[in-house]
């Protein structure tokens, strides 16, 4: 009987993992739809900026209504969270300023590939067949959507995949940290170092520029994307705090259709029968490794 209640609880963590992390895919494809918007108007670095800034604001402020406990003995992963995500969040928005969102977003999905290389080397995290077969059916999908053979080779997609290393490192140290600190702290230092890297870019080098924003449509788009990225990093942190990193990592493919969709919708073409098929590939490399 314990057995079975143990097994039914891990059954519910896992559900509610993989549904956290469809919820972060969705809202972190259209905060992407929305930075692409942005990126029109202003530097990646000023968008990365402002979009932790507000971050920032709205986890303070929660803090005052829920308090936390907080550790120092492992701050120092905390920071290299943070580092990390920063680092893959400027990478990821160069990218989407500069080829089309659906690409950017698929190149970004090369992180449950190191995700699951990090947490089997890292947090020796078992991978059994059923994974791995899982993943190989996911990649094939991700083959069909990028057509390689037309694909050309630019200085935004070689970011693109190294965007994707450096976020499944940063969703790597979430799984060495998650039950030490609440989720708004892994967020808020995430944020933080996500505020003050752009500051001191835009202070100390000559590869970003800043400007004062006056337009409110600009401001709109700004407290929009930032509130979408927010929810969306909850739900990322809380997914791979309640299930395995190799899992979670597979269902992020489902951002690819999602950003697909939003990519139509800002005029991007409709896609062809092989990147179709390739979206319903990443969708049953999905299911069968959720089944796990």
């Amino acid at each position: 009987m314990s057995n079975n209640y143990k097994l039914l609880s891990n059954l519910k963590l896992m559900d509610k993992g993989i549904l956290f992390m469809l919820l972060s895919a969705m809202l972190g494809s259209l905060s992407g739809a929305v930075a692409k918007v942005l990126s029109e108007s202003m530097d990646p670095i000023e968008i990365v900026f402002y979009r932790n800034l507000l971050g920032v604001i709205m986890i303070l402020y929660s803090f005052k209504k829920v308090q936390v406990s907080f550790d120092i003995s492992k701050s120092h992963l905390l920071f290299l969270r943070g580092f990390f995500g920063t680092l893959a969040m400027l990478l990821y928005f160069y990218t989407i300023a500069n080829i089309p969102l659906g690409e950017a977003v698929i190149l970004n999905k090369t992180s449950p590939f190191f995700v699951t290389i990090l947490a089997y080397y890292l947090m020796k995290e078992s991978i059994n067949i059923n994974t791995i077969f899982a993943l190989v059916i996911g990649f094939i999908g991700v083959a069909f959507v990028i057509q390689p053979l037309d694909f050309e080779i630019s200085q935004g997609h070689v970011l693109g995949v190294l965007g994707g290393f450096f976020a499944a490192c940063a969703y790597a140290t979430i799984k060495k940290i998650k039950d030490i600190y609440d989720a708004r702290v892994i967020m808020l230092s995430f944020m933080g170092v996500g505020t003050i890297l752009p500051l001191l870019l835009f202070l100390f080098t000559p590869y970003a520029s800043f400007q004062v924003h006056t337009e409110f449509f600009i401001w709109a788009l700004i407290v929009l994307m930032a509130i979408l990225s927010t929810v969306s990093q909850w739900f990322l942190t809380r997914a791979y705090s309640l299930s395995k990193a190799s899992i979670i990592g597979v269902i992020g493919y489902s951002s690819i259709p999602f950003a697909v969709g939003f990519g139509i919708m800002l005029g991007d073409s409709l896609p062809d029968m092989l990147t179709f098929l390739g979206i319903g590939l990443i969708a049953l490399g999905g299911i069968l490794v959720s089944k796990k």
